[in-house]
């Protein structure tokens, strides 16, 4: 089992990021946070990088279910999802989500896999509607 899903897209890189939440919205998820990695590395330690932003992915309905069954499920929310410039192409991005299925299986607690399930169904969908 892979531990993400991953779709390209010929798109700018800002462009991306707002097609990504709003698919995100569609679907019942807010974005949470936002990590510009280009600047923070650029910031703190004087690397230049590629495009590269993370996005915190939550769907509040099922992270509540997920904190009622496994009070230390925080350490693994929100959710990933990656915008990244892929390539030499400035108008070629990738974006990438996490599996929640996948990371979940490190925890011994079977309420999650229901819940893991449908979330991972559901931000299969918006990587594959993009």
């Amino acid at each position: 089992m892979t531990y993400h899903f991953s779709k390209t897209l010929t798109l700018d890189f800002d462009d991306a990021i707002e097609k990504v939440t709003a698919a995100l919205a569609d679907k019942g998820f807010g974005v949470l946070t936002t990590i510009d990695v280009k600047a923070t590395l650029k910031k703190k330690i004087d690397v230049d990088f590629r495009p590269y932003t993370i996005l915190g992915a939550c769907n509040p309905n099922f992270a509540h279910q997920a904190l009622q069954a496994e009070d230390k499920i925080g350490t693994m929310l929100p959710c990933n999802v990656i915008v990244q410039q892929s390539g030499e192409s400035e108008g070629e991005v990738e974006v990438s989500a996490v599996d929640p299925a996948a990371s979940m299986q490190a925890i011994d607690n079977p309420a999650l896999a229901g819940i893991a399930g449908q979330v991972r169904e559901m931000l299969e969908s918006v990587i594959k509607g993009l």
